[in-house]
């Protein structure tokens, strides 16, 4: 009797210990497996919730008892200056002073993010979600914006498809527009009906063909020299560099889908210092409310801002834009009840006094915030020096030092006078304010 309980306890513990063996075993690729996935997927969540459930947070109803049909006090921090153009020279009088990079472009973004210079944000984390950033991105090919102009982006291959594909497109619209005219000339002179639609044509293929010719005009310019061709080969290998491993995934240029999702997660970046403010921001809003705070804008390439402009006119069109350095973003309050905007601007005004950040108050639901790099606020000389720059409209070319702005603005009489003398309204002094 004895002996079979020694037996049956043996078999027991045996098979306890093959159990274990096999649980640790599973847990251990259970977690890895884990850690896997949640490495894969950083750029879209770091939440205990989703970002579906994150924006029903956000635009959940406020109601009464949370303060969403109470005052509404803006501070004085996050007021216009008397002179309205200080605001954004603070924030032109940092770049200049510590010599900041800006973004041109994807190109340029790219190099930052692998330099480490900017970091990228993930979709939604437990104190904020990222709403409406990169809302304009589209699945066009990757694009390198110089002199004004988008030059897209092929490797050796690719270019000499365009090529093709452009020369054989320049050849049928050029067979249907003989092929329409010879239709025309048969034409009798009572058939003046068949004879405009005809022209009506003819002038749509001949659009369409100067736009072809346009095409390859800027392909020859840019791609015709060997020098500027491998340079722009060189910057199609960077952004190729980066899509096949950013943040955990993979991305194809090959694929509209996969480019626009890239320039998405793109845009979901800031420098470090920038990113430090934002969470302490984020975090409390978040321990106050218990809602994440939506962050609408982050860093903005000087070409993508330009493509923004035509829908948000406080998309600032300078010599150096302020989200082109990845130095600001906005927080959207147009969800918000009263006493969470009192609560967001009494922290704003905070970081501001403390010399750390410039912050405003905008018309369009925003809140933007420009972080300074070693939280010091440039002198008001620096400012002032800066004036000119803030103020100056949109130039011929973009990339114009601030001392040639300042030549260009010129005395008030003379911007008068030249403004008179221009035929287009568009080209007048406008005051530029982000």
């Amino acid at each position: 009797m004895t002996k079979r309980i020694l037996i049956l306890l043996f078999a027991v513990a045996t098979c306890g210990a093959v159990w274990a063996a096999v649980h640790f075993k599973n847990s251990r690729w259970h977690n890895a497996h884990q850690i896997a996935n949640a490495s894969s997927n950083f750029t879209n969540s770091t939440s205990a919730y989703s970002w579906a459930e994150a924006i029903e947070k956000v635009k959940a109803d406020r109601g009464q008892a949370e303060g969403g049909n109470g005052s509404i006090e803006t501070p004085p921090e996050l007021r216009h200056y008397s002179d309205r153009h200080w605001f954004l020279a603070a924030q032109v009088a940092e770049v200049e002073k510590y010599k900041i990079d800006i973004c041109q472009d994807f190109v340029d973004l790219a190099g930052m993010i692998e330099r480490g210079e900017m970091v990228s944000l993930p979709a939604v984390t437990n104190t904020y979600v990222l709403y409406g950033v990169g809302a304009k991105a589209d699945e066009d090919v990757f694009s390198k914006y110089q002199d004004d102009k988008s030059i897209k982006l092929y490797n050796e291959a690719q270019l000499t498809d365009v090529y093709q594909q452009l020369n054989q497109k320049r050849s049928e619209l050029e067979k249907q527009i003989g092929d329409l005219k010879r239709q025309s000339g048969t034409l009798k002179r009572g058939d003046r009906a068949k004879q405009k639609e005809l022209q009506k044509q003819i002038a749509g293929y001949e659009q369409n063909l100067k736009s072809v010719d346009e095409d390859k005009a800027l392909l020859d310019q840019f791609y015709g020299q060997p020098s500027s061709r491998e340079k722009l080969f060189r910057d199609y290998e960077s952004l190729q560099k980066l899509a096949k491993n950013f943040a955990g995934r993979s991305y194809n240029l090959d694929n509209p889908s996969d480019r626009k999702q890239l320039k998405v997660n793109m845009l979901s970046s800031v420098r470090p210092v920038t990113l430090k403010v934002l969470e302490e921001v984020a975090s409390a809003y978040h321990n106050q409310f218990d809602r994440p705070l939506p962050v609408s804008s982050l860093v903005r390439p000087e070409q993508y801002q330009h493509a923004l402009r035509k829908v948000n006119r406080n998309a600032v069109l300078i010599d150096t834009p302020p989200h082109s350095t990845g130095l600001a973003f906005d927080i959207d309050y147009r969800y918000m009840g009263a006493a969470e905007q009192n609560f967001l601007m009494a922290e704003l005004a905070r970081l501001k006094n403390a010399g750390r950040i410039e912050v405003i108050r905008e018309r369009n639901a925003n809140y933007h915030v420009f972080a300074f790099l070693n939280g010091t606020r440039p002198s008001d000389d620096l400012i002032t020096a800066s004036l000119d720059e803030a103020q100056a409209p949109l130039q011929e070319s973009h990339h114009a030092v601030a001392k040639t702005s300042k030549a260009k603005s010129g005395s008030k009489k003379a911007r008068s006078r030249s403004s008179k003398s221009r035929v287009s309204k568009s080209s007048g002094r406008k005051t530029r304010r982000h």
